[in-house]
């Protein structure tokens, strides 16, 4: 776990703030907007997203208490960018990681099963 959360502390640091401008626009990248739950800032973390029939499947490699997924759970709602578009999504669910390759579309589908990643957080596409 020490070095989950050393790599996890590494990307925060130095990787996001390369990808955060392409997240969103790029395969494989996408990026979550969230609201503190304290401070009420705004925030934009890259994340790994795919499309649902009805929303976004996003995994989650750090775990289930991250601060941007503990953010999302508390409002209930936020935005994620995937794919060139901005969604408004609703209901976070954390998963395993199987249940969200059911609902995935696309070949990542058969890519994901074999990845180190138990969780995933299921995001509804708000109407």
């Amino acid at each position: 776990m020490l070095l989950a959360r050393r790599r996890a502390e590494f990307n925060r640091r130095f990787v996001n703030p390369v990808v955060e401008p392409l997240a969103g626009y790029l395969p494989l990248w996408s990026a979550v907007d969230h609201v503190g739950r304290r401070s009420g800032r705004e925030y934009r973390t890259p994340v790994t997203a795919f499309a649902t029939s009805d929303g976004v499947a996003v995994l989650l490699p750090y775990g289930t208490d991250t601060d941007w997924v503990r953010n999302l759970r508390a409002a209930g709602s936020g935005k994620v960018v995937i794919d060139g578009r901005s969604l408004l999504v609703e209901n976070p669910r954390v998963v395993p990681v199987r249940e969200a390759l059911e609902v995935m579309r696309g070949p990542w589908r058969h890519v994901l099963r074999v990845a180190p990643v138990e969780s995933a957080l299921l995001l509804t596409r708000s109407s």
